[in-house]
């Protein structure tokens, strides 16, 4: 083998494997704009989410207080109940 004929061989390799490369390196590529298009989709995604959580929150926190409002006064009702039997069994003792 000559010089000529090796040097030749060598390049010829060479190129083979600079395609070869590049061919790894579009791979690359690809995957990872698929993967920064999955990562983009998943955010928009996530940001919808927080958005309508948010809404729902502020929703059940406005029916909450609503329900807060009007809501029966217990322990006042109770009290007041307790009065007055209280003052229906003195009443009562007094009455004999």
């Amino acid at each position: 083998m000559t010089v000529p004929e090796a040097s030749a061989t060598v390049a010829v390799e060479l190129e083979r494997i600079r395609g070869t490369v590049a061919t790894g390196f579009a791979r690359v590529e690809g995957s990872l704009a698929l993967l920064v298009e999955r990562s983009d989709r998943t955010e928009r995604g996530l940001a919808q989410l927080r958005e309508e959580t948010t809404r729902e929150l502020d929703d059940l926190r406005a029916d909450v207080e609503a329900l807060k409002k009007t809501r029966w006064p217990l322990a006042s009702i109770g009290a007041l109940s307790g009065v007055g039997g209280a003052a229906a069994g003195l009443l009562a003792l007094l009455t004999r």
